[in-house]
């Protein structure tokens, strides 16, 4: 039972990334961006407001850390991620993802200071052949001339942000309520997503855009985060963000299903090779220096 609840979490978030693409022609990038985090707000003001509001003498120090947090994950990688959903597929999407671990790991050392591990270095090498085999569709050189594709490097840097997040909530160990943090996050991004809802003159949501955004406002943004920090509490860390090297594996297969998005040679090897890296970057802790 400790399992199952992350990996529903880590499944609705897989879901979620399906959603984006369905999202696609359907309802603008800042149009979703911002009703999906009005709604989550709104809902965890009215469980945990009160509660908050008595607290807001712990919260109002805090505030300045908490709106960079709410900038980084509700912001910018929200954003990022509707955004590339336009011209990527689901599958690289849920690739990309799997590699803000990796992305954490880097930025720690290259930020905070820490000393590199051997999974660190070995397993960024791995991961870095794997993600451009996959988006040169089997082909690196290609990569060499052209570039990769707009919405993959879009993904990318959405989740270069969302890594960015989960380095400073390890640095910063904001000592407060996991539920009162995110509402404050969640009431940082709302009028920044709502200007950017403005400044894209986006049409109203329809009715076939409104369960999209219930979705993403609802389970992704609420119940996923409630099944997520009770594994935590049960699991531990370590063995609880295993578990979201689930998040690529489930995306594909409901993008396969649902989506009839083709997995090709170049996925599998790609995405697999991308995969191990992450893997090494999570198992092998020894310090480099102690390698040599």
């Amino acid at each position: 039972m400790h399992y199952l609840l992350p990996v529903i979490a880590v499944l609705i978030w897989a879901i979620n990334t399906i959603v984006s693409k369905l999202a696609v022609g359907v309802i603008d990038p800042a149009a979703i961006s911002f009703f999906r985090w009005l709604l989550a707000g709104v809902l965890l003001a009215l469980v945990f407001g009160r509660s908050a509001w008595r607290q807001r003498a712990a919260i109002t120090p805090h505030v300045g850390k908490l709106f960079v947090l709410g900038m980084l994950g509700m912001v910018m990688y929200q954003c990022l991620a509707y955004t590339a959903a336009q011209t990527t597929t689901a599958t690289n999407m849920g690739i990309l993802a799997s590699l803000m671990p990796l992305l954490a790991v880097i930025l720690s050392v290259l930020l905070l200071g820490e000393t590199a591990t051997v999974g660190g270095v070995f397993g960024s090498l791995v991961s870095l052949l794997g993600l451009g085999y996959l988006l040169s569709h089997g082909d690196p050189a290609a990569l060499l001339r052209h570039g990769m594709g707009v919405g993959d490097g879009l993904m990318l840097l959405g989740c270069l942000s969302y890594a960015a997040y989960g380095v400073l909530m390890k640095r910063w160990k904001i000592a407060l309520n996991n539920w009162h943090s995110l509402l404050v996050q969640v009431w940082c991004a709302v009028p920044v997503l709502f200007l950017y809802y403005l400044s894209h003159s986006a049409p109203p949501v329809t009715s076939a855009g409104l369960p999209l955004v219930l979705f993403a406002g609802i389970p992704a943004s609420v119940i996923a985060p409630w099944l997520w920090m009770h594994g935590l509490g049960k699991l531990g860390p370590s063995r609880a963000t295993t578990l979201m090297n689930l998040l690529p594996v489930f995306t594909v297969l409901i993008a396969l299903l649902f989506l009839g998005e083709t997995l090709h040679s170049y996925d599998v090897i790609g995405g697999s090779v991308t995969l191990l890296g992450v893997l090494m970057v999570q198992s092998l802790k020894r310090p480099l220096r102690r390698a040599a």
